[in-house]
């Protein structure tokens, strides 16, 4: 039986590594991909573009209370802005690249959330919203997340924040710039994607 090294994290036992299941010859289609998350409501279900389906295990406790924070303080935002929607954890997307991706939290412009049929909106939308967060837990790779934030601004991302709670960290992602990556923020701001949105991040830590 091969060996598994423990995580250097208390606690280590109660969290699942991510697993990748090359699927490549399956060819699964956009409706029994649907159907399989629909099958396993426990489990978060990722689909790569090399058709790698990622199995990602439930959250802990205080990765699911900072992410319900996220997406609280940026819908409260939302709604008094009304140029947009917010999409938690659970809402997948179709990439342009065809991986199917379900970022920590999202934000789509309003013109293209109407833009969609309603076959397309109560599936999943074929597009990369223009905002995404995704929030470190302790069972992340950080290049994991990194390959994921690249993904979605090479598809149509204009603005993400990867959140590292662990090392206290941002790594800001613009469309066409450099990542900019901030110690222990005091706060961030939507900039002109988001504008008048503030987060506060050390509330988070």
């Amino acid at each position: 039986m091969p060996q598994v090294s423990k995580p250097a994290w208390p606690g280590w036992a109660e969290y699942s590594i991510p697993v990748k299941i090359n699927v490549q010859a399956v060819q699964l289609t956009d409706e029994q991909f649907v159907l399989l998350c629909q099958e396993n409501p426990e489990l978060r279900l990722e689909m790569t573009a090399q058709h790698e389906l990622v199995i990602m295990p439930p959250t802990g406790s205080k990765t699911g209370w900072r992410n319900s924070k996220i997406t609280q303080r940026l819908a409260n935002w939302a709604e008094t802005d009304g140029t947009g929607l917010v999409f938690d954890s659970s809402t997948g997307f179709r990439l342009p690249n065809g991986a199917k991706r379900s970022p920590d939290v999202s934000w789509l412009r309003r013109a293209r959330w109407e833009s969609l049929t309603e076959v397309q909106q109560n599936g999943f939308a074929p597009l990369c919203p223009d905002f995404v967060v995704e929030l470190r837990s302790q069972q992340d790779r950080l290049a994991t997340l990194q390959e994921k934030m690249q993904e979605y601004c090479a598809t149509g991302a204009q603005l993400g924040w990867l959140i590292d709670p662990l090392e206290k960290r941002v790594h800001i992602y613009r469309l066409k710039q450099a990542v900019e990556i901030r110690d222990d923020p005091a706060s961030l701001d939507g900039e002109s994607i988001l504008p008048g949105f503030v987060l506060d991040v050390r509330e988070l830590w």
